[in-house]
């Protein structure tokens, strides 16, 4: 039998349930509180979001865009907040496509625990790079997921392209 080694996956495992974690604990706002973005996986800041990289990604590139304000619910959302969510999910996206070319995108957001929100408390939209025949036989026949980029070197990559701002496309 082959051996397929992921040790990082030890600690999505491993990690405190959702409902064994205390009430004040948010990976998002411990990240916008805090001063190490790279530790955080903070790649971005806004005046009203944030972009963290998902530290159990679904793909290559996954990003969470959230906003800094702890809040669980769009209807709790500002105008201000709603408009800087959309232009940062926006610009992610062109950053993506130019560092990564991938030929779409899964964006979406889970409102809600019983939507498959994992921190239903602090809304935040992912977004998914995805490349034609990204999907092999491993999930198919391991229920694996390769993941073939670092969470540093994504870090990496995305930094130095948002260095001086994040330009728009077009």
């Amino acid at each position: 039998m082959d051996q397929l080694w992921a040790p990082w996956r030890l600690a999505y495992i491993t990690n405190a349930k959702e409902k064994d974690r205390p009430a004040d604990e948010c990976f998002i706002c411990r990240g916008v509180a805090g001063a190490d973005d790279r530790a955080n996986l903070l790649v971005y800041r806004s005046g009203l979001s944030v972009v963290v990289l998902n530290r159990f990604p679904y793909n290559n590139g996954h990003l969470l865009v959230a906003p800094r304000a702890h809040k669980g619910r769009l209807d709790e959302l500002t105008p201000a907040e709603l408009l800087d969510l959309q232009v940062v999910l926006r610009q992610m996206i062109g950053v993506l496509e130019r560092r990564m070319t991938p030929d779409g995108f899964n964006v979406g957001l889970n409102l809600g625990k019983s939507a498959g929100a994992g921190l239903p408390g602090h809304v935040h939209w992912h977004v998914v790079p995805r490349w034609d025949g990204d999907t092999n036989f491993m999930p198919i026949v391991a229920d694996v997921k390769v993941i073939v980029q670092s969470l540093d070197a994504l870090y990496d990559l995305l930094t130095e392209a948002l260095r001086g701002g994040v330009p728009t496309r077009g």
